[in-house]
């Protein structure tokens, strides 16, 4: 018998289990269809692109705590100059590795990322994740081929007025209608949402201990609103997708429970929309071709991702 939560029961009403098979590990990355990339391909008029991805150095965000994360260590294994790698044909040589969490900056979750009472996405007992073997099953290696799709920008801090949303605000479906409103933009099955809320500016000034601390996030309600639109990956500027702290007495990050858990659906975390807001604010085009796959590593629960806009 397990603990009744409201967003469990909301889990229960949005759960994709089944839905692509008993046996499928893509979840709503199912929208993405052939004719999905011909339409996000259609878009590029210019070619401008924007990096909507942190850099992976020592700077980061992270400061430990109890998930463990650092901030990328990088180290050279072999330099042009090292006497051993001198060729006779003078060929030099340069060579590199990096330590990093998967998790540690901009990133995509699995869906082996959250579970709980047991089980994850689509019936998958949470012991299909091991410290020895990862995730045998639900693993990020999984979706490569289909985080490339049309990308939507939501602008929520722009609909407020606001350079950026304090920490604690919750984005409601209101807001999303609001902001899809206001920019002349629609939602549709397949697609990519971006949700700006303006507290990425907090990083870029250095101040990663606020950056992680209290942000404006999705309430639960949002939820509903995801699986109404058949959305296919939602990524934000925040570091947790959810409001923090949660209105949600007891409960962690409720909307990531149900998001991934339940409905299968693949979340971005710490994303730099702020170029691309600015961009799409002058010229009033909100879509785009949106190209992130993020890192092909067997039984992993995410993947660091440097993510693309392209107008």
């Amino acid at each position: 018998m397990t603990d009744t939560w409201e967003y469990k029961e909301v889990g229960l009403r949005l759960s994709n289990w089944g839905r692509w098979g008993n046996d499928d590990e893509l979840g709503t990355l199912n929208f993405v269809t052939p004719e999905k990339r011909v339409q996000a391909a259609a878009l590029v008029r210019t070619g401008r692109i924007f990096d909507l991805g942190m850099p992976f150095d020592e700077d980061g965000p992270q400061a430990g705590g109890r998930l463990k994360r650092f901030n990328p260590l990088h180290f050279m294994t072999v330099t042009p100059t090292d006497p051993g790698f001198l060729m006779p044909d003078g060929m030099q040589i340069a060579d590199d590795v990096v330590i990093l969490g998967l998790q540690c900056a901009t990133q995509w979750d699995a869906l082996s990322h959250i579970g709980y009472d047991g089980w994850l996405y689509n019936n998958t007992p949470a012991r299909a994740i091991s410290a020895l073997v990862g995730a045998t099953r639900l693993s990020f290696s999984k979706c490569v081929t289909r985080l490339i799709s049309r990308g939507v920008l939501l602008d929520i801090a722009r609909l407020k007025g606001v350079n950026r949303l304090e920490g604690g605000t919750v984005i409601t479906p209101g807001d999303l209608d609001a902001a899809e409103l206001r920019q002349g933009v629609r939602v549709q099955s397949g697609d990519i949402l971006l949700i700006r809320t303006g507290v990425y500016q907090q990083f870029l000034e250095g101040d990663s201990k606020s950056y992680l601390g209290g942000e404006p996030g999705l309430g639960l309600s949002c939820a509903e609103w995801m699986h109404g639109r058949e959305v296919a990956a939602l990524a934000m500027d925040n570091f947790s997708i959810d409001v923090l702290p949660t209105i949600t007495p007891g409960a962690n990050i409720p909307f990531h429970c149900v998001a991934i858990r339940d409905m299968g659906l693949t979340l971005g975390e710490m994303f730099n929309l702020e170029e691309l807001a600015t961009d799409c604010d002058g010229d009033g085009v909100w879509e785009f071709m949106f190209c992130a796959p993020g890192l092909k590593i067997s039984n992993s629960a995410g993947s660091p991702v440097t993510p693309m806009a392209i107008k």
